[in-house]
């Protein structure tokens, strides 16, 4: 039976590209070598690291000032580097607080400075993006985080900022168009939407880094790691593969314009087979919605016959959160139109 994943991260792989990321564990472009086994400073791995890079840089017209870099820890260890990297001694940076993954950045952050939470959405259970704030002139940085896995929200527009501006993009980066100038900092774990777990992107304006003041650890220090070209140490080389393919994929669709449209047609075709149908609930309303995790709930009556249909039709992946609850379908850039019109046949047969 066909599988149809839902899974909020790791995310759905284009076929092709787990095809070919199999291939090369084995036989990496007939070298006779696998992937996995060649230096990381052989020249088959330095073009594949400076494909990824360029890919990025091309489908997201990233300009000239802003440096592109690969690393590991996912977003999680960006939390503090982003801190460590930005605030001042004795300066400050203002964050909004939308989720579970913004909570966490904000909880790192405050080991380095003083931190101001602008805005939160926390007393509605998270479930819309707080629009009413200002934002200080007098800090380091903002902080803001594109989407929210668990709860099924996204900010579909981003504020004027008068200061440096950082924004965790890992679950909907290269899902729609964004105008990089408008940020300072950018950074995404590749295993929501462009990759397998691993491998973090960074993209980075390389003038707001070394005015701290403060001495950085070397693999703490986005300078460093610029400087060497993504290689201070042995990166994570199957996941930036996988990235590297994942993005090619992307580009052969047609860019991410072609890839928003696609991702807004699949995310109306489910929100509407939810809202149409009495028994379930999508837990977000309105323009917060996300176009990348559809969160809802079903009627205790019919959340077992709607499970059981899912289990019939190789739907996976499907259950929400365990901090929210009821369920949630992530449609990530490789999840086929197809796999959305079986879980809406679903919906529309929970009766």
């Amino acid at each position: 039976m066909k599988k149809h994943n839902f899974g909020a991260g790791p995310c759905i792989l284009p076929v092709e590209v787990l095809q070919k990321a199999s291939e090369a564990v084995i036989n990496l472009d007939n070298s006779g070598l696998s992937l996995i086994e060649i230096s990381h400073r052989s020249e088959p791995f330095v073009k594949i690291m400076d494909k990824a890079r360029s890919l990025v840089r091309e489908l997201l017209d990233i300009p000239a000032s802003h440096s592109v870099i690969f690393l590991q820890g996912g977003a999680s260890l960006q939390f503090m580097m982003i801190a460590q990297n930005l605030i001042k001694k004795g300066g400050k940076a203002a964050y909004t607080d939308t989720g579970v993954w913004s909570s966490k950045a904000i909880k790192e952050a405050k080991l380095f400075g003083n931190i101001e939470v602008i805005a939160s959405s926390e007393n509605n259970d998270y479930r819309n993006i707080p629009k009413e704030y200002i934002i200080p002139s007098d800090i380091d940085y903002f902080h803001c985080t594109s989407n929210n896995t668990i709860y099924g929200t996204q900010m579909r527009h981003f504020p004027e900022c008068p200061s440096v501006m950082v924004c965790d993009m890992s679950s909907d980066i290269f899902s729609r168009e964004i105008d990089v100038n408008k940020f300072d900092l950018i950074y995404a774990g590749a295993q929501k939407n462009m990759g397998t777990a691993g491998a973090t992107l960074v993209i980075v304006r390389d003038d707001i880094l070394g005015k701290t003041g403060l001495k950085i650890p070397i693999m703490l220090d986005y300078k460093e790691h610029i400087y060497r070209e993504s290689m201070n140490n042995t990166p994570p080389v199957f996941a930036i593969y996988v990235s590297m393919l994942t993005l090619q994929w992307v580009k052969d669709k047609g860019g991410v314009k072609a890839l928003e449209k696609m991702n807004t047609e699949k995310a109306k075709l489910l929100y509407d087979a939810i809202d149409n149908n009495k028994y379930f609930k999508a837990k977000v309303s309105g323009q917060d919605r996300s176009l990348m995790n559809v969160t809802f709930d079903v009627e205790n009556s019919k959340s077992e016959l709607f499970e059981l249909l899912c289990s019939e039709n190789g739907i996976v992946g499907i259950k929400g959160h365990r901090i929210s609850g009821g369920y949630r379908a992530s449609i990530y850039n490789a999840m086929p139109i197809e796999s959305i019109r079986v879980l809406v046949d679903i919906i529309n047969k929970t009766q």
